[in-house]
């Protein structure tokens, strides 16, 4: 059964055009050309990957964001309470109103007490400040080295400037050094992504950054075997010629240094918008399924490679209205750039309630755990 599963997968006719197969792919000549059993590679490289970011975000991240001003400032803390923690693990996170009620009756608090505990239960739940600014700091450093590894490999090569070039000779192409690790570095990294999704931080877009991870590990893996790597390469500094931006603006926005945050986001959004909503969709895309049909007659991988293109341009489009309605608020309000993504914590509603928090403060302690309370004599509305 596995057998005939496998000989089913690796059929040529699913990943090559007619006349053409794995054969032609065998190293002669002193030529060297992509295996599928390469991508085992990456693997090793996800988890050294999940090491270096280890020590990266406890010797570099944590001394920059004390150098930057980040602090993980007093969150308060949650009482204890079996029934509302039971509650609040089991069944949800926002009770309605008529739960509320009934919570009152269980527990003998007033509404305005559960209500106050489901907003600290959250807040606690919440990542901290520091945690943020460390995620950042390391997709920073990594995105904007491979930027720029990527801009060195191919500074020299011809269908950089030619996109025609990345189909001459398709698909005897040699394999290069410099596009090996290229793509093995690039592979590990998202499947580090991946390994650390469980604990990274959780924003509202979770499931389209899990989708999009899944297509560029799917997209990579598969450019590699039918030998699309000329694409692939292209297609990778395009996505890191931006990332790094966005990154540097969340670091400075969790340092609180506004004016650079929103400078660099209005740089970033431009960038992304020239590179993902044209470049990509209008040159990249247009070589990888416009111009093969004129060299070879489609297949089902050519329709597989070009539908995870589309589902990465889906997501850009996803990401682009994000973007342009935070870059739109900014310049018409001069409102503070702020990740619509993230969620914010919540604030205790009255001076009674901060009269109440200060007690406890002295009486419990507070928790160390992530933002302040910035302003209690507003409610955020939830």
């Amino acid at each position: 059964m596995l057998r005939e599963l496998s000989d089913w997968f690796w059929e040529e006719r699913l990943w090559f055009p007619e006349g053409l197969g794995w054969a032609d792919l065998e190293d002669r000549d002193g030529r060297v050309y992509a295996k599928a059993t390469d991508l085992w590679m990456a693997l090793p490289i996800a988890l050294v990957f999940l090491v270096i970011r280890q020590i990266f975000e406890r010797t570099v991240a944590t001394p920059l964001a004390s150098l930057l001003g980040v602090k993980d400032i007093v969150r308060l803390k949650a009482p204890h309470n079996p029934t509302l923690e039971s509650y609040y693990c089991k069944v949800t996170k926002n009770p309605t109103q008529s739960s509320v009620d009934g919570l009152c009756k269980r527990t003998g608090f007033s509404e305005r007490h559960v209500q106050r505990w489901f907003r600290r239960r959250r807040n606690q739940d919440r990542p901290s400040l520091l945690k943020k600014f460390r995620e950042a700091s390391w997709r920073f450093t990594f995105y904007l080295l491979a930027f720029i590894a990527g801009l060195g490999a191919l500074i020299d090569k011809p269908w950089l400037y030619d996109l025609k070039e990345m189909w001459q000779g398709f698909p005897v192409l040699t394999l290069l050094p410099s596009q090996y690790w290229y793509y093995m570095i690039e592979l590990g990294f998202y499947a580090s992504l991946l390994f650390s999704v469980a604990s990274d931080v959780k924003r509202k877009d979770f499931k389209e950054q899990i989708v999009h991870h899944v297509a560029t590990i799917l997209l990579i893996s598969f450019s590699w075997c039918v030998n699309y790597i000329r694409a692939g390469t292209l297609i990778m500094l395009v996505h890191d010629s931006s990332d790094y931006f966005l990154e540097s603006a969340k670091m400075f926005n969790y340092a609180g240094w506004r004016n650079a945050c929103n400078y660099i986001f209005i740089v970033f959004a431009a960038v992304f918008i020239i590179t993902r909503l044209w470049i990509f969709p209008f040159w990249i895309m247009y070589c990888t399924w416009v111009y093969p049909v004129t060299i070879y007659p489609p297949f089902f991988g050519y329709y597989f490679f070009n539908g995870l293109l589309l589902v990465l341009q889906c997501l850009h489009i996803f990401w682009a209205i994000l973007i342009v309605r935070i870059a739109v608020r900014f310049l018409t309000n001069n409102e503070k750039v702020d990740d619509e993504r993230s969620d914010k914590d919540e604030t205790d509603e009255s001076e009674e309630d901060e009269e109440e928090d200060r007690k406890e403060v002295k009486k419990n302690g507070p928790v160390q755990n992530g933002h302040a309370v910035h302003n209690n004599n507003h409610r955020k509305t939830e």
